[in-house]
Parts: structure tokens; sequence; C-alpha cells
């Protein structure tokens, strides 16, 4: 048992230069990034936005490498077409968990709370288009005495 005396031990001093992440907005290495989450369904998207030429990188694919469907590959350029930012960008994106549609909405708002950070003044424009609403529903937990959520057992009288 160690008494009251004893200093803690130190942590460990870290190699590369990192400023305090100050609600979204981070400082690595002289690299200005800006960070946003987004959720939908059972998707969770991390966002990290930096001064660039227009890459859009999804878990280390091409955007339109990553969604097959043109309707999922408009959706996520939406919130940079509408703040006018699509070339000044690069975008780097971790999702996980739920299907195409539903990362796809998680990527989007993530993509609408990073926009927003950099320029605050596009923040009408992105909640106007959307983008910075969660998307709530879930699906439904399935209940005990039912086949799923809602769907009951087939009745037999006799």
């Amino acid at each position: 048992m160690a008494d009251a005396t004893t200093p803690a031990p130190a942590a460990p001093a870290s190699t590369t230069q990192k400023a305090p992440v100050s609600r979204g907005k981070a400082v690595v290495n002289g690299k200005t990034y800006f960070l946003g989450t987004g959720r939908r369904k059972k998707s969770v998207a991390r966002v990290r936005m930096t001064a660039g030429d227009g890459k859009f990188i999804v878990n280390g694919r091409e955007v339109d490498d990553f969604f097959k469907e043109t309707k999922d590959r408009h959706y996520v350029r939406a919130p940079l077409m509408a703040a006018n930012v699509a070339s000044a960008f690069n975008v780097s994106v971790t999702v996980n968990g739920g299907g195409y549609t539903g990362q796809a909405g998680a990527i989007v708002q993530g993509l609408g709370r990073a926009i927003s950070i950099y320029d605050p003044t596009t923040r009408a424009g992105q909640k106007e288009g959307g983008f910075l609403t969660r998307d709530s529903r879930m699906k439904e937990r399935k209940k005990y005495g039912r086949r799923g959520a809602r769907r009951s057992y087939q009745f037999s009288k006799r």
C-alpha cells in the first residue's frame, strides 16, 4: 500500500505536437482540422476536414468506391455543395455500424457539423438543408411473446 507522500508516476511525453481540441477544431503539427460526429440508426461517423484539393476518403477508400448507389454519393456531398467549399477541403471519414444508407446519413450530419465549425455563417444554410438534424428513427426492439418487434405468433382458435 502506497503512502500519501509518494508522487504518482508521470505520463510519458508525446512525440507529436498536439494542441487541445476546442469544440470541433484541432491543430496537429501545424495543420488545422475541423471535426464533426454524425449518427443515424446504428451508424457513427467521425469526420475530419482540412484544407486541401477536394479529396473525399471514407474508411480509406474514395467516396465513389465506397458508396455504390448514386443517391448516397450525392447525399454525402450535399453539405459541401451547400456551403460552396467542395474543392477547398480534404475530407476524411471513419464510419462504422449499420448499412450504407445509415452510414451516408451519419456522414452528412458529421460533415454539416464540421462545416458549421469552420464557418459559423454557413450554419443557417446547413440547418435549412437538414444536414445538422439527427434522424432519431431507430430499429424497434423485439418484445417477449412476439416473433419480432410487433409481429405476433399465428393465432389458432382450435
